[in-house]
């Protein structure tokens, strides 16, 4: 039984393969970092304080116990954690200006030989699912299946984290994560994820008209800071400040954890809306947006240490790989949350 206030993280385990520097006239090198959006967030969440456990899947590769020394590492429980002897996913990264492409190796590989979980989701307070695992077989079905059980009886977090890339079949994948959006009782998205799963609409629409339907929407845009839309109707964006990007991977990964961390704080009833105040929505998102800045402007792979009961300590987080930051590139000035700003309401 997990200890009240327990996450669930759903989702993929891999390698990230980032670029690293080589001499000249060589060819381009490669430096092998632990990733995948869940496995960050239920690193960050463990972090924060708030237990969490990863409901993915390792192989039998030495790739694998690198990602279970990181999970464990830091606290993470991987009781429900699937095992297979197949090796792990890679995911090739190509860091541009503004953004962070991927192109994935994920034929007969361990990371989505992903257990059913609908029967254990009542038991957390909340279940987090979305990115590769709810597009990719087999593991689509078990996210999905494990993601209404929790919608019944869990407060569910849907983040898209849409990752376009030909090893993945974007009409399907785009069908799976609107569904999974549809289930979700939180949604946090961005500008690119709204654009490949509601092409046609604008960004504001598009939370809108999620939010109608009794749901908590996040929109998170980097230099242009984040804007709740709550099922009340109501919108509240907090400002951004600047900061120093020194790597551009994991900001997402960080606030999606700090939110689930504050949202257990508040306790909302599982399998109904949830709702916030206008102060509570601020509350999230700031603490969220300090969690993003930890991330871009500090180095290295994974969160690194305990973080400070209502602060986001700069110096003992560093960078986990996957998801994105909205940013020009390493030392690039990013705008992002600051919390001691005045919260804008919009009506």
């Amino acid at each position: 039984m997990p200890p009240p206030g327990a996450v669930l993280v759903l989702g993929e385990a891999l390698i990230d393969l980032v670029p690293a520097e080589g001499g000249p006239g060589t060819a381009r090198r490669y430096a092998a970092e632990p990733g995948g959006a869940p496995v960050n967030v239920a690193v960050g969440l463990a972090r924060l304080g708030t237990p969490s456990f990863f409901a993915g899947a390792l192989g039998g590769d030495a790739f694998a116990g690198d990602l279970e020394r990181v999970l464990t590492g830091a606290g993470v429980d991987t009781s429900l954690t699937g095992r297979s002897p197949l090796p792990t996913t890679l995911a090739v990264t190509d860091p541009r200006p503004d953004t962070t492409g991927y192109h994935f190796h994920l034929a007969a590989t361990a990371t989505f030989e992903i257990p059913d979980h609908a029967e254990a989701a009542g038991a957390f307070s909340a279940v987090y699912a979305g990115g590769l695992a709810a597009v990719v077989a087999p593991a689509a079905e078990s996210v999905a299946a494990t993601a209404r059980a929790a919608a019944r009886s869990s407060v569910l977090m849907v983040d898209p984290n849409v990752r376009v890339d030909r090893s993945i079949a974007p009409r399907d994948g785009a069908r799976s994560l609107r569904d999974l959006c549809a289930l979700a009782h939180v949604v946090k998205v961005s500008d690119e994820d709204l654009a490949a799963l509601w092409p046609g609409e604008s960004a504001e629409d598009s939370c809108a008209r999620l939010a109608a339907g009794g749901r908590l929407v996040l929109l998170t845009r980097g230099a242009h800071g984040s804007t709740a839309f709550t099922a009340d109707g109501e919108r509240v964006a907090v400002p951004a400040t600047p900061v120093t990007v020194v790597n551009t991977i994991g900001a997402g990964d960080a606030f999606a954890a700090a939110v689930l961390h504050r949202l257990a704080a508040l306790a909302p009833p599982p399998g109904g809306p949830v709702r916030v105040t206008r102060e509570q929505a601020a509350d999230i998102l700031a603490f969220a947006g300090r969690a993003a800045a930890a991330v871009v402007s500090g180095p290295g792979t994974a969160l690194t240490g305990p973080l400070a009961r209502d602060t986001v300590d700069l110096t003992r987080l560093a960078l986990d790989t996957t998801s994105d930051a909205r940013t020009a590139g390493p030392g690039h000035r990013w705008l992002l949350d600051l919390p001691e700003e005045p919260v804008t309401v919009v009506g």
